[in-house]
């Protein structure tokens, strides 16, 4: 197993692009120093919480840890971070309680998803069954309150909070809609909870546990909320992606699990006879898939719901999201934060380059 990056700031190049995109220009190549370094210390935190004193639990819970990652959310309550003091103790413990709990999710997300791919390695459940992967969470939801506490009755309402919006979210993607529900808007707060939810949470943090002024709180949150669910939606085009580099999963992961994603709702959400076709083409591939037959058998389906409106619609829509997310913190002083925090929310919505 290849080990995550040693330098933050490489981890972010080769995910995001976000050491161009986001910290561009002089002023802000100083607030990218401020953020690798905050980043190297959330780190080497990780690396003490997720010790384990079981042999077992130390090994499953490190798995996807040093399979790598993006590091998003630690970064954002960094640079929220900057609007108070700065990246205190209490804002690198809590950006690796809120990284601990995005990794748990990872291993509950997975069985339920039956994803055999995370991260470019077999996931947990592939190596040691559901039963062991779904421990290995409940492990480190438990770390990562056990953090918060250590920070008192706010930490602890944050992340209960939080993991309550997670669950949820997974709890209604399991379900799905009913026939009363609009499936797009029904999609879209699943996003908000799945995803949304740990992102506001994530650059909420910065501002709270750096002791920054308490009026920036809301606007930063609803931002993370915001570019959480365009980040999202621009992974359900990247779940289409015929190359598997760009994801790390089997392209079309989702779709092949029987898990619904905004283009092919969109798809559905079209009454022309072609679009019709398709979503029909798509429905009995992961009908057999589910009864056993071999996954390829959608492959060209996928391929053509790439390459269909529905997909380019997504896109347009990843960027909706993006401009309310900018838009969410005006309130906040101009700088290089506000300037980094909007590169932000551009670049999860277009990570073309």
């Amino acid at each position: 197993m290849t080990p995550s990056p040693s330098v933050p700031g490489e981890r972010l190049a080769s995910n995001l692009g976000l050491t161009e995109r986001v910290f561009a220009g002089p002023k802000s190549r100083r607030l990218l120093r401020t953020v690798e370094s905050g980043l190297e210390d959330v780190e080497k935190a990780l690396a003490v919480e997720l010790k384990m004193t079981d042999a077992l639990a130390d090994t499953t819970s490190r798995y996807l840890y040093e399979a790598g990652g993006k590091r998003v959310r630690p970064m954002l309550t960094l640079l929220t971070a900057q609007l108070g003091d700065g990246a205190t103790q209490q804002v690198i413990e809590a950006a690796a309680a809120l990284e601990l709990t995005h990794l748990g999710s990872l291993y509950h997300d997975d069985v339920m998803d039956g994803a055999a791919v995370r991260r470019g390695v077999p996931s947990a459940q592939t190596v040691w069954g559901n039963n062991v992967a779904i421990l290995t969470g409940d492990i480190l939801f438990s770390r990562a309150s056990q953090i918060m506490a250590r920070f008192g009755e706010r930490a602890i309402k944050l992340q209960a909070d939080t993991f309550e919006r997670l669950v949820l979210g997974q709890l209604h993607e399991t379900v799905g809609p009913t026939e009363a529900d609009d499936p797009v808007e029904f999609y879209l707060q699943v996003l908000a909870d799945k995803t949304g939810s740990l992102i506001a949470a994530a650059a909420q943090a910065g501002v709270i546990f750096s002791g920054g002024p308490a009026e920036y709180a809301e606007p930063v949150r609803l931002f993370g909320e915001k570019a959480g669910v365009a980040f999202q939606l621009l992974d359900d085009v990247i779940d289409l992606s015929a190359d598997p580099n760009q994801t790390g999963k089997v392209p079309g992961t989702d779709l092949r699990a029987g898990v619904p994603t905004m283009p092919y709702l969109l798809l559905g959400a079209r009454r022309d006879d072609d679009a019709q076709a398709l979503r029909a083409r798509i429905d009995d591939g992961v009908a057999k898939i589910a009864e056993g037959a071999d996954p390829g058998i959608l492959d060209e389906a996928l391929t053509a719901l790439r390459d269909h409106e529905a997909t380019a619609q997504t896109v347009t829509l990843a960027n909706q999201w993006s401009h309310e997310a900018i838009a969410a913190i005006d309130p906040l002083p101009d700088g290089a934060v506000k300037d980094a925090l909007t590169r932000f929310a551009r670049a999860v919505a277009d990570r073309s380059s």
